[in-house]
């Protein structure tokens, strides 16, 4: 059993099925609060409809998306470690919430949809940890280009699309 993760940035909505395609997804969790994008394609009722015709299952959960307070306070002062902190305390009261992730895995390929391209600087690491810590899923980031974050950018607030 395996949980997958994906971010979209610098991504069009075909390049995006494609890795999906590529990596055997059935089911796209979208953990976004909020699954609304700047980015055509990758709102929630257009998302849901080109994944639908495309053969993939699409779920919200928004429980396990960054609370605005956290997602604002990281947009101001660019500290990880903080959001971090900030995020943990919020995952930490969503078990029901990872329990259902958990099972919804067990039965089918799932990745976790989020932005941001690096996945060492997206909240969709830390729920699929928790997910692992769980029920022992393998985590698996796909991996979307070269348009990630390294250590020296990572200070600097996202992007947030």
């Amino acid at each position: 059993m395996t949980i997958f993760t994906i971010g979209y940035e610098g991504l069009d909505i075909d390049a995006f099925l494609s890795l999906l395609t590529q990596h055997g997804i059935e089911t796209v969790v979208d953990i976004r609060e909020l699954p609304l994008s700047r980015k055509p394609g990758f709102s929630k009722r257009s998302l849901t409809n080109a994944l639908n015709l495309s053969g993939f299952e699409y779920v919200h959960m928004a429980d396990l998306g960054c609370p605005r307070p956290v997602r604002d306070r990281y947009r101001n002062d660019g500290n990880w470690k903080r959001y971090t902190e900030g995020f943990m305390k919020h995952l930490t009261a969503q078990e029901a919430a990872i329990a259902e992730l958990a099972e919804r895995t067990a039965s089918s390929n799932c990745a976790l949809l989020c932005y941001e391209a690096n996945y060492n600087f997206c909240h969709r690491s830390m729920v699929a940890n928790a997910v692992r810590d769980h029920c022992g899923a393998g985590v698996r980031h796909i991996k979307t280009g070269p348009r990630t974050k390294t250590a020296s950018t990572a200070s600097l607030p996202l992007a947030f699309a």
